[in-house]
């Protein structure tokens, strides 16, 4: 008689993420870039995703326990030649197929985050500015990101020494490939400069970009709100629970001709949004008042606390 083979195995958190990357498109946009590892790539993402923090070699024993879209065991060599074999020409049809299925409704916003590590092998790991506080040498990872679904549809990694308002002209450069005509940009103060703009309003994206209360143009029209004429109701975005007002502005814009040198000067209309969160307002003041008193406290007993 045939032997027969009896297992059990877990499927409900695959059989959701089957879903989810169905849904998304993932599953689609992965066959269709990686045809032959698809599935595997598929399993291995399962693998981070459900076991956080576990080493790669462990992915033996999660396969037998586990119903994945590979379905057989992938030993630790394997993954490392699977890694290996991912060019990029694949990679960059991958992001291109997730990019027009997020900028069909969405945003698209560009942040950076920083990786600090202790190796000192990584030619990219360099010391640089680090909102952890961390003095260690560290890479810069640039993400392209849908603004709602937070899917990224593009990364680069960066030395660790790279500033924020020098990647804008690299970003433009790399959405070439991606494909991508008009676009529409969230970032923060980090990469504001006047060169940006210039850059992405020669390519003709739109974008939103925090600016500082300092500049120019900023302190202009805060000045025409400052004291009660900002937070009154008419002002009041009951969606966002904010203080909110616009202004409409004029851009210096300036273009650089690359064969003449000559600089091409005109107006581009901009707008200045102005927002204001009164509660958060009153949490800093009364942080700010509690500091005071900490720091008196400390005075007249001559302890610090």
């Amino acid at each position: 008689m045939p032997a027969t083979e009896c297992k059990r195995q877990f499927y409900g958190a695959t059989y959701l993420l089957d879903q989810i990357g169905d849904k998304l498109g993932i599953v689609d946009d992965l066959k269709a870039s990686f045809p032959d590892k698809y599935k595997q790539l598929l399993s291995l993402a399962y693998f981070f995703v459900l076991e956080e923090g576990m080493s790669a070699y462990r992915l033996r024993k999660w396969a037998l326990t586990h119903k994945h879209p590979y379905g057989r065991d992938i030993p630790s060599q394997r993954i490392s030649e699977l890694m290996g074999s991912i060019d990029e020409a694949s990679k960059m049809n991958f992001f291109r197929r997730q990019a027009r299925r997020r900028a069909e409704k969405e945003f698209l916003a560009f942040d950076t985050t920083s990786i600090s590590s202790y190796s000192e092998l990584i030619k990219f790991a360099k010391y640089g500015k680090n909102k952890e506080g961390d003095h260690l040498p560290q890479i810069n990872l640039a993400l392209l990101y849908g603004e709602v679904s937070r899917l990224p549809v593009y990364f680069r990694k960066l030395t660790g020494n790279t500033a924020h308002v020098s990647l804008i002209r690299n970003l433009m450069l790399d959405i070439d490939f991606l494909d991508m005509k008009k676009l529409s940009f969230v970032m923060d103060r980090g990469f504001y400069s006047e060169k940006n703009i210039n850059d992405l309003m020669k390519h003709h994206h739109k974008f939103l970009i925090g600016i500082r209360c300092g500049l120019k143009i900023a302190r202009k029209h805060l000045d025409e709100v400052r004291g009660e004429k900002l937070i009154s109701w008419e002002n009041y975005n009951d969606d966002v629970g904010l203080y909110a007002t616009s202004f409409t502005d004029e851009w210096n814009y300036r273009e650089e001709q690359p064969r003449t040198g000559n600089c091409v000067c005109d107006k581009r209309r901009v707008y200045v949004h102005i927002y204001f969160n009164d509660r958060r307002c009153t949490d800093e003041r009364l942080s700010f008042a509690k500091y005071l008193i900490r720091l008196q406290d400390e005075l007249k007993s001559g302890k610090k606390a």
